[in-house]
């Protein structure tokens, strides 16, 4: 397994992500007769259901497996990429809750933050980022898993 390889998967990972976004974008936009965020807990819904790819998600797919894939390899490496997009959906309602409760707790101007405040607004976001980062990885090395 090539870092390279790896880098593609993680790609792929994300533009699942991404279409799993715009699909849900899409369903509040038509189904929606006003501005009202559906109801979800902090205004992220639910991951659209459903994975169709992109033209790039397509072209990621194909440089990943160049060959057609069995019917069994084919549904794993689809599982996969919606358990992905269910987690990325989970890692954006933890950073969403923390930005909520720092704000509450500190004041939503950063402007106003001590230096203190300000560092641990910042490190709270990176540990989230570099987990994100990690299960990302992660990820993709169990997508590439034979």
């Amino acid at each position: 397994m090539t870092e390279d390889r790896i880098q593609l998967a993680e790609s792929l990972l994300q533009e699942a992500v991404y279409q799993s976004r715009a699909r849900q974008a899409a369903g509040i936009a038509i189904g929606s007769t006003s501005n009202e965020i559906p109801q979800g807990g902090c205004g992220l819904g639910d991951a659209a259901p459903g994975l169709e790819m992109s033209e790039r998600g397509q072209e990621l797919f194909k440089r990943l497996w160049p060959r057609e894939t069995a019917p069994t390899e084919h549904h794993r490496v689809f599982g996969i990429l919606q358990e992905w997009v269910d987690r990325q959906d989970a890692f954006d309602r933890k950073r969403n809750h923390f930005l909520r409760d720092f704000r509450q707790a500190n004041g939503f101007d950063r402007r106003t933050y001590t230096t203190e405040k300000a560092q641990a607004f910042d490190e709270g976001l990176a540990r989230i980022n570099v987990e994100v980062d990690q299960r990302l990885h992660e990820t993709a090395q169990k997508l590439l898993a034979d």
